[in-house]
């Protein structure tokens, strides 16, 4: 399973160089290559849209290390997309994320 999330800001120039500098961060503390993938942008009514999906070997590493404990959530998938949104937010990037599929 590769969680994908969908993530929209109104400064995409901006925001895009956070966002890659926080999951390369993530990769390194999940000691995982090749962890993400950030999707091409998409605009709309001032809105920047872009996809970002998780790979299943970081998404493992994520569960099973307890990074997401604490975050809020019944269901994983809940909790995954709290999660990071905080890592992203804790490293500077104001996004909103939107869970697409998990």
């Amino acid at each position: 399973m590769r969680p994908l999330f969908q993530l929209s800001t109104r400064k995409y120039e901006e925001e895009i160089d956070l966002i890659k500098k926080a999951m390369v961060d993530l990769e390194n503390t999940c000691n995982v290559k090749n962890g993400y993938e950030i999707g091409p942008p998409s605009s709309a009514a001032g809105w920047t849209f872009f996809n970002i999906q998780i790979s299943a070997e970081m998404l493992d590493v994520i569960e099973k290390s307890g990074m997401m404990e604490g975050a809020i959530g019944y269901r994983i998938e809940e909790q995954l997309k709290n999660f990071l949104g905080h890592f992203l937010e804790s490293h500077g990037s104001n996004v909103r994320i939107k869970k697409i599929n998990y």
